[in-house]
């Protein structure tokens, strides 16, 4: 299908001290469940993405090069007043062109979804929203547990058996 990349990853990027989980969770354990242990290959912000590329249209080559795209919903992502780049094309793709699905993560305990862009409701609305609970488990880099059994299930299929 052309495509190099299972899944192009979204999540907030902001250097608070609550984003500290949320880029472990992107950069450390994501990649250990979808990459190493399920034989996925992940497009990462940061990690996929080269300093001095034009960022713009690098986001949306890779994009068009992944199978799905994977959002991290937090409040960070919610309440930030000017929606990310690649939220906004990955809305777009996903809404518009009707070409590529989303997986929606949603990391803590959102409530009520009126503060989202309506794009984004209709998503949720559509599809829901797989809801991470792993921080209570003892073991969350289990790729058994129930959060990573949902994502895989939303994920392409893979030549290699996990």
């Amino acid at each position: 299908d052309g495509k190099i990349y299972d899944a192009y990853v979204i999540y907030p990027r902001n250097h608070t001290n609550e984003a500290n989980f949320v880029e472990y969770f992107v950069y450390q354990i994501m990649p250990d469940i979808l990459e190493n242990k399920c034989g996925y290959k992940l497009c990462i912000y940061g990690r996929d993405i080269y300093p001095g590329e034009d960022t713009a249209s690098a986001i949306e080559k890779r994009m068009k090069k992944s199978r799905r795209l994977i959002m991290v919903l937090t409040h960070q992502l919610i309440n930030c007043k000017e929606p990310a780049y690649d939220q906004h094309i990955a809305l777009y793709n996903a809404l518009i062109q009707n070409d590529t699905k989303v997986i929606l993560l949603e990391m803590e305990r959102i409530g009520t979804y009126e503060k989202l862009q309506e794009s984004l409701r209709f998503i949720i609305k559509k599809q829901g929203t797989i809801k991470w609970k792993e921080q209570h488990t003892v073991h969350p880099q289990s790729s058994n547990s129930k959060f990573w059994k949902q994502v895989r299930y939303h994920m392409p299929l893979t030549l290699k058996s996990s």
